[in-house]
């Protein structure tokens, strides 16, 4: 499939206006290791990731794809033969980062549906899309949580570092683990239909441990376990535990052999407990999380999260019919949204950092940022937010040496909006200039 998916990724070029940003069509576009140069971004603010307050007329002097030096314009000297791009009234951000999102694939198709009426390549070339739209939006890494078609993302996730395609940085899972019957049995099917290629479906220890082992063997960089049932799937319930505590043990335990993290799909406070004494790395969605979860989590503070999905239960129930979810679904969304926003305010109070994601692929890729709006309705405050985007977000899958704030050393990866996302959180669904390692990917005062 490689081979193919190379063609395929080839193909995409066109497809994506991804050409001109590869070529580097104009000097403004090439990265600065390209050509020999610095650069020297400007903006009338500098959030930097890190929560303190904003840098007032700052410049980030980037040499290469990493950051060299941030501060006051007046305190830091520009080389002289330095291309500065000056972006004004602008707010200068890190990168976003998403940690749930599913790339792969055209949005709107059910995941049933994929499986029977698309094929991986299809899969693959939709996938180059949303990566491009998800990088345009700002989102500059991402944690990919699993494709349907296995291992496209793995692809993806290549190829976008082999720069045959534009995209965030991605760390992927390959394949979700899911038990029989379980949330991702991905056959959901009559008794007389199969989908022989899919093999996501693990039942007892051994058998998790052989799936696990099966996910890094083929270039998953983490495990997806289901710890519980779904929202959008038809097997066991949103609240119910699937996979026995034994199960999750050896899933981390396998994983944390091969120096890798798992994270755990879990609704149902039960499934969730079971999945942070495990001793996952993150708990994703995390919708029935009570006060007992909330104190492990604490307990585990650097070493486990909740990561929840807020907007995307608004998505389903605003758009779910057009976005080709069945109406069981939908209506397991409804029964559980109350909940959901009140566990989140809960978590919040506590004092739990909480990283940003979003399940951008039940939706449309590049919305990911209508995330913000919702947690700042719950009563996070926009300071925070933008840290759950970035300092946070970066230290829940342990790439915080590299990405989430704007400090030296760490790759020049920066987002910019024209007004203040802390006076209005909204301005981060309407980026205007994108860098990734010291490239521009996107700059719309070129065309102003």
């Amino acid at each position: 499939m490689n081979r193919t998916l190379k063609l395929l990724c080839a193909l995409v070029l066109a497809a994506t206006g991804a050409g001109s940003i590869l070529r580097g069509a104009t000097p403004k576009n090439l990265p600065a290791a390209a050509t020999g140069t610095v650069v020297a971004v400007r903006a009338a603010r500098i959030i930097d990731g890190r929560g303190g307050a904003p840098i007032r007329d700052g410049v980030v002097l980037v040499r290469g794809d990493r950051i060299e030096q941030v501060g006051l314009a007046t305190a830091i000297a520009i080389p002289p033969d330095a291309r500065v791009v000056d972006l004004g009234g602008a707010t200068l951000l890190p990168g976003l980062i998403d940690l749930h999102t599913h790339l792969a694939g055209e949005v709107g198709v059910h995941w049933e549906e994929q499986l029977v009426k698309e094929t991986p390549g299809k899969h693959a070339l939709w996938g180059a899309r949303n990566a491009r739209d998800t990088l345009m939006a700002g989102f500059t890494t991402c944690r990919d949580m699993g494709p349907t078609w296995p291992y496209v993302d793995v692809d993806l996730r290549d190829a976008i570092d082999r720069g045959a395609v534009p995209g965030p940085r991605l760390m992927v899972a390959g394949n979700y683990v899911s038990a029989t019957g379980g949330a991702g049995d991905a056959r959901q099917f009559h008794i007389y239909m199969d989908v022989p290629l899919v093999q996501n479906l693990a039942d007892g220890v051994d058998a998790v441990r052989h799936a696990v082992r099966t996910n890094f063997k083929h270039g998953a960089d983490f495990v997806k376990i289901l710890a519980t049932g779904a929202v959008l799937s038809k097997g066991v319930p949103p609240g119910a535990q699937q996979y026995s505590d034994e199960e999750l043990r050896v899933a981390v335990e396998e994983a944390d052999r091969w120096g890798r993290q798992v994270a755990a799909h879990a609704h149902g406070a039960q499934g969730i407990k079971a999945a942070i004494r495990a001793g996952v790395r993150t708990v994703d969605h995390g919708s029935m999380i009570d006060e007992e979860a909330i104190a492990m989590l604490k307990s585990r503070r650097g070493k486990a999260w909740y990561v929840p999905t807020l907007y995307v239960g608004k998505a389903i129930l605003d758009d779910g019919a057009a976005l080709g979810i069945p109406a069981s679904e939908i209506e397991r969304e409804r029964a559980m949204q109350d909940t959901k926003y009140g566990n989140f305010r809960r978590a919040l109070a506590s004092g739990l950092d909480i990283p940003f994601s979003t399940d951008a692929g039940v939706f449309p890729h590049g919305r990911n940022a209508r995330e913000f709006a919702v947690r700042v309705s719950q009563g996070e405050k926009p300071m925070h937010a933008i840290v759950a985007a970035t300092r946070i977000a970066a230290e829940a899958i342990g790439w915080q040496d590299r990405v989430g704030t704007i400090e030296p050393g760490k790759y020049a990866d920066l987002v910019a909006v024209d007004g203040d996302p802390l006076a209005d959180i909204t301005e981060l669904e309407r980026v205007r200039f994108v860098m990734k390692g010291g490239e521009v990917a996107r700059d719309d005062s070129a065309h102003r």
